[in-house]
C-alpha cells in the first residue's frame, strides 16, 4: 500500500500518542511526541522511499535526486547485500539474543539489518545525533500570494549532502568520520536518521513510528514530550543546537504483515572519560542483558586503553559478535572466554590507529585456516592488496 504524507500535517511536527508501545519500545508517557509523519516525509525525500513527498519539494527536483539515490541503493544491494546476506544467514546462530548493540556505528543500520534481519531491537551508538526531524518544514520556502511552496537553496544543499554521503557509504561500506561531523552534527536535514530510513527501504521494511528520547540517571528511556519539543530551539536555529535536542531516536518498523521491530540510535562518546563522567549509556546497555554485537570501521578504538569501559561491557554481555579488525582484539577476548573465527586476510591495519594492535590480529589470522570472504566488511586490510577481512567472536 502506498503511504501518504500530507504536507499540512508535517507543520504540526509532533502529535500526541497514547497507544501501548510495541515490544521493546520502552514505556512512553501518555504525552510522548510522535514524529511518524515527519519520518514518512523524510523517507520520501531523503531515502526516496514509497511515500508521498511534501509540496515543498518539486516533483522535477525529487525525480533527479531520487535517480541518483535509487541507483546508489540498487548498486549497493547488488554488490554487497546479496553477497553478505547468505553468508550471515549461515553463520549467525538462531539462538543468539534478539537484542543487538553496535558501537561506533556511524550511520550504518543497513549492515546491522543484513547481519541480524530478525532482531527485535538494534541499538547503534556514535558521536553523531539522529537529528531534528522538523527541518523539511524549516527549510521550505512557504507558499505566499498564491505561489506554491518551493525549494530553498538551503534545502538543495542539504539534499546534496545526503546524496553524497549515501553514495560514499554504499560504495566503501563505511562512513568517513570527518564527513559525518559536518553531515550529521551540523546537517540541515537529519542525516543520521535519513541513513536509517534508507536502510529500511533497502531491506524492505515499513515505517511504523518515530520518537525521540533521553536517558534517565538509571539508563531508562524517557521519551520527548510535546512540551519538551516546544521548548527546543526553533527550526530556524542553528542545526547543531537543534540536533543536540534530537540526539537519540527510536524508529519502529516492520515487514509488510510482520511484527514490529525497534531501531534506536544513541549519540554518545564512548571513551572512558565520558562514560565515567556520564554512566547513563552503559547503564542502558547493561539493562538489555545478553546481546549480540557488531562493529566495523571503528578506528581500532576497542584496542585502546582509553576505551576500556565499552570494551569491558562487550566482553561481559556479548554472546556472539562480528567485526573487522577494529573489534575486540583476541588479547582481550580470549582471556574472557571467547573464541575467534577469521575470514579473508589481515596483515596491515587500514589506518595508523591500529598499528599497536596489528600484530595481535595478524597472529590470530596466521594461526587459522584461510577462509574465503567474498565481500568487504568495514575496513579493508592496509596491505597493497587491500584484502577484505572479517572475524566472528563467540562465547565458549
Amino acid at each position: 500500500m502506498r503511504l501518504r504524507v500530507i504536507a499540512a500535517v508535517l507543520v504540526l511536527a509532533a502529535t500526541v500518542v497514547a497507544a501501548a508501545p510495541p515490544p521493546g519500545a520502552g514505556h512512553p508517557p501518555a504525552a510522548a511526541a510522535e514524529f511518524t509523519q515527519a519520518a514518512l516525509a523524510l523517507f520520501a525525500v531523503g531515502a526516496c522511499g514509497e511515500a508521498s513527498a511534501p509540496a515543498a519539494v518539486p516533483a522535477t527536483y525529487l525525480t533527479k535526486h531520487c535517480t541518483i539515490v535509487n541507483r546508489a541503493q540498487e548498486d549497493y544491494r547488488a554488490a554487497w547485500v546479496v553477497k553478505a546476506k547468505p553468508f550471515f544467514a549461515d553463520k549467525v546462530p538462531s539462538t543468539v539474543p534478539k537484542k543487538v548493540v553496535y558501537p561506533f556505528a556511524g550511520g550504518d543500520l543497513s549492515t546491522a539489518l543484513t547481519v541480524y534481519p530478525d532482531a527485535d531491537e538494534i541499538t547503534t551508538l556514535s558521536l553523531e545525533p539522529a537529528g531534528d526531524p522538523r527541518t523539511l518544514e524549516g527549510l521550505a520556502v512557504p507558499a505566499t500570494n498564491g505561489k506554491a511552496a518551493r525549494m530553498s537553496p538551503a534545502l538543495e544543499r542539504a539534499m546534496q549532502t545526503i546524496r553524497d554521503e549515501l553514495r560514499f557509504l554504499y560504495k566503501v561500506n563505511f562512513s568517513n568520520t570527518m564527513n559525518m561531523i559536518s553531515a550529521m552534527r551540523s546537517g540541515a536535514l537529519p542525516t543520521q536518521l535519513v541513513f536509517g530510513l534508507s536502510a529500511l527501504k533497502i531491506h524492505g521494511f515499513e515505517i511504523v513510528g518515530l520518537r525521540y528520547f533521553t536517558l534517565t540517571d538509571t539508563g531508562a528511556i524517557s521519551y520527548l514530550t510535546p512540551a519538551s519539543v516546544a521548548a527546543a530551539p526553533p527550526v530556524t536555529a542553528r542545526a547543531d543546537s537543534r540536533n543536540r535536542v534530537f540526539a537519540n531516536a527510536e524508529l519502529q518498523f516492520k515487514k509488510p504483515g510482520g511484527r514490529v521491530q525497534i531501531y534506536r540510535h544513541i549519540q554518545a562518546n564512548l571513551d572512558d572519560t565520558h562514560t565515567k563522567k556520564d554512566p547513563r549509556v552503559l547503564a542502558h546497555l547493561r539493562s538489555k542483558g545478553a546481546v549480540a554485537g557488531m562493529t566495523k570501521a571503528a578506528s581500532y578504538l576497542l584496542s585502546w586503553p582509553e576505551f576500556s569501559n565499552i570494551r569491558s561491557y562487550l566482553l561481559e554481555n556479548v554472546v556472539w559478535m562480528v567485526s573487522d579488525a577494529t573489534g575486540v582484539p583476541p588479547k582481550f577476548g580470549k582471556p574472557a572466554g571467547f573464541e575467534y573465527e577469521t575470514y579473508g586476510a589481515f596483515k596491515v591495519p587500514h589506518i595508523s590507529a591500529g598499528k599497536e594492535i596489528a600484530k595481535n590480529w595478524r597472529d590470530e589470522w596466521d594461526t587459522q585456516t584461510r577462509r574465503d570472504l567474498r565481500f568487504r566488511f568495514g575496513y579493508y586490510d592496509g596491505s597493497r592488496g587491500h584484502t577484505s577481512h572479517l572475524v566472528i567472536m563467540r562465547k565458549m
